[in-house]
């Protein structure tokens, strides 16, 4: 199956009463046939408002059945999707609106007030649609839907989807990727998961992010299993929903999984040996590194295997994973190459050994031809034989895991020597009181750079930041351990739930200058 068209097409044929997604606040469910159904009336809408092929059209939308569909009909009708990243400022959607051409928004009540000076200045030539997210768009009235009729032709190296990087370090950069890369993107983590039509998700992560839209949407797509799609995710919800729903593996980041162990030991879990937890087979970690003292921790608590992964929005989501149970975790490694190829390189491109540093490199069925309307930055991120470069700092071990050691502009240089932000941020976790944890670099006169870090302590917690810092040095020695420990009620985020480093320094300079 080349494209999403013919994977939808191809469940409704197969499975038409199969359940795809399930709303689980009204129990609402879509089935495979009412899916293809759902597309084809979005490309016919879309034709009546004349929408060319590979036109981009946007949405500005929570989690949601509605959402979920609107997502794939955009991309079965042969347009383009762009997901508007519901969390990231007015000065990022204004650009990404403008950056991306979008000519149709689909937009909730509550993202349309909330983003009220930044639609209203949209010119006449976008039209903005209202939409909820449980109940479809409210169509012009004007607009004719056509008779349906042939689609139009749909090929493997067609747009599919248009997204955005989060942009901490200057302007978001649109990634596009095909719907062989969607496809790929899919297939990669169904097939390192072993998914098939028996296996439903929890999608509690964003639909405006890579993570849900690749590995919670298109994954069960691949596999023609289900997904159960809570508007948004809710610590004290998401044992029951798992339960009651009969789900058998679901997709978190870090931080999820620290609010989750934080809350089980303020408030004890009572499902660990549920009858309706058997059917459980594992979690999901990604898009941030999962400390092992963590994973750890989760894993006995709940009595749930996680699979730790990586991936990126410029690979359509995972490029490297675990194996899955009853094989064993690599503690502290995303894990393995799979469905691409992946190598360790020097700054001058040549391949390094196992166990020798150096940025990590992809290439695959899943990576992106280049970034939207940036020919410099397709440049210097894709070599001419395909391969991508990361930005990440890594070291292969002779079985082929992968360690992620930090990304290379955040590198911490003390002294000419190098110092991962992840070998603290690791330590520090280890301490009982520590919810989140990020350490960084902040300029110093006589070592060029220092280390420093921020905390969010968990509730009630009775630490200190003056016994924080002995634990570091105790475990780090005085070189590598934070000069100065800083408490933060929340450490700011991208939509992934991955910490943004890069802002703490930022944060704090303003704070001195302001105080």
């Amino acid at each position: 199956m080349d494209t999403l068209r013919d994977l939808i097409d191809g469940h409704a044929q197969a499975s038409p009463q199969a359940p795809f997604l399930i709303a689980p606040e009204s129990g609402a469910q879509i089935d495979y046939r009412q899916l293809q159904q759902r597309c084809l009336e979005t490309g016919r809408q879309l034709a009546a408002l004349g929408l060319a092929p590979n036109d981009k059209v946007a949405f500005l939308l929570d989690n949601g059945s509605a959402t979920a569909a609107l997502f794939l009909g955009v991309m079965y009708s042969g347009r383009v999707i762009v997901p508007l990243n519901a969390v990231a400022g007015p000065d990022h959607l204004a650009y990404v609106i403008d950056h991306s051409e979008v000519r149709v928004l689909f937009v909730s009540a509550r993202h349309r007030g909330r983003y009220a000076a930044v639609l209203g200045r949209l010119g006449a030539d976008r039209l903005i649609i209202p939409t909820d997210e449980e109940g479809g768009p409210d169509w012009p009235a004007a607009a004719q839907p056509q008779p349906e009729g042939p689609l139009p032709p749909l090929g493997v190296d067609d747009d599919a989807l248009l997204i955005y990087t989060s942009g901490t370090t200057g302007r978001p950069k649109g990634v596009p990727l095909t719907h062989g890369n969607v496809i790929a993107g899919g297939r990669n983590t169904a097939g390192a998961h072993e998914l098939t039509a028996a296996d439903r998700t929890l999608c509690v992560l964003p639909l405006y992010h890579i993570n849900a839209e690749m590995v919670s949407i298109m994954a069960p797509l691949v596999g023609g299993g289900s997904i159960v799609m809570p508007r948004r995710f809710s610590v004290t919800e998401f044992w029951d929903l798992v339960a009651r729903w009969r789900c058998t593996w679901f997709s978190v980041v870090p931080t999820i999984i620290a609010y989750l162990l934080e809350h089980a030991e303020r408030n004890g879990f009572e499902l660990r040996d549920s009858e309706a937890l058997r059917q459980l087979r594992f979690g999901r970690s990604a898009s941030a590194p999962l400390a092992p003292e963590m994973h750890r921790e989760f894993e006995a608590c709940f009595g749930v295997p996680v699979v730790e992964t990586m991936g990126m929005t410029e690979t359509a989501a995972q490029i490297l994973t675990n194996p899955m149970p009853p094989a064993a975790p690599r503690y502290g490694s995303p894990g393995q190459a799979y469905g691409n190829e992946a190598k360790i390189v020097d700054p001058e491109g040549r391949e390094l050994a196992d166990g020798e540093a150096g940025e990590l490199m992809i290439r695959g069925p899943n990576v992106t031809r280049g970034y939207f309307k940036n020919p410099e930055a397709t440049a210097a991120a894709l070599t001419a034989d395909g391969w991508l470069r990361t930005g990440d700092l890594a070291r292969r071990d002779g079985d082929g895991f992968y360690f992620i050691t930090g990304r290379l502009k955040e590198l911490i240089i003390k002294g000419g020597e190098n110092i991962s932000p992840r070998e603290i941020d690791e330590v520090l976790y280890q301490h009982p009181a520590v919810l989140e944890a990020a350490a960084f670099a902040v300029d110093d006169r006589h070592y060029g750079q220092e280390v420093m870090a921020c905390v969010a302590l968990k509730q009630e917690s009775a630490c200190n930041l003056d016994e924080l810092q002995a634990f570091c040095r105790e475990r780090l020695g005085p070189f590598k351990a934070p000069k100065e420990i800083f408490a933060l009620a929340e450490l700011p985020k991208g939509p992934s739930g991955k910490i943004q480093r890069l802002k703490l320094a930022e944060m704090l300079t303003k704070a001195a200058l302001t105080g």
